[in-house]
């Protein structure tokens, strides 16, 4: 029998109170869901990744565990969290993966629990891709967050609604603004 919405709200609510142990008691109820925005997350890597999604959902619930002062509403801000946290991770580790190839000096991720694996092209162009949403973020900090949950984190129109608190339709709007506004950068367009 699954979980009605209305307990993962009621969970996130105790966590915000200071119950530690109420996310762990949420986990079970949203893991399914956490797994597809991993396998999302994944879903554009080579044949042969050796990154499952397992092993991110983990990743992200260490640190959402560790968030000391989360201001949890709902499941569906939750999991926009949860989204921005595995995008981070993949990102820092394509970082290491560039700057590995460069000789430089990245901080390492434990490679037992988060063995990726990606080619440096791959890990290159999540790169562009993140510095183009950060570049986002000082212009438009909700496009930003639009793109995060609907590209990296698979939400839908109305889940990215609901977790940043405005209507469907915004979301569209900003999400087909933020879409022509990245190809543009990506492509070399935009103005620096």
């Amino acid at each position: 029998m699954e979980k009605q919405p209305g307990e993962v709200t009621l969970l996130l609510a105790e966590a915000k109170r200071g119950d530690k142990a109420a996310l762990g008691r949420m986990i079970p109820l949203v893991y399914k869901e956490l797994r597809r925005l991993a396998g999302h997350y994944l879903r554009d890597e080579r044949i042969g990744h050796t990154l499952q999604p397992t092993a991110l959902v983990h990743e992200a619930y260490l640190r959402l565990v560790g968030q000391d002062r989360a201001d949890w509403q709902n499941r569906a801000q939750f999991m926009g969290v949860a989204a921005q946290l595995m995008r981070r991770i993949l990102v820092d580790y394509a970082r290491q993966r560039v700057a590995a190839k460069r000789g430089g000096g990245a901080i390492k991720i434990d490679d037992e629990r988060f063995d990726v694996g990606a080619s440096t092209e791959q890990s290159e162009e999540l790169l562009a891709v993140n510095e183009a949403v950060e570049r986002l973020t000082e212009l438009d900090p909700q496009q930003a967050q639009i793109v995060e949950m609907r590209y990296f984190g698979g939400l839908s129109v109305e889940e990215t609604a609901e977790a940043l608190g405005i209507s469907p339709r915004t979301v569209k709007r900003d999400w087909a603004m933020a879409k022509a506004w990245l190809r543009t950068e990506l492509a070399g367009g935009g103005l620096r």
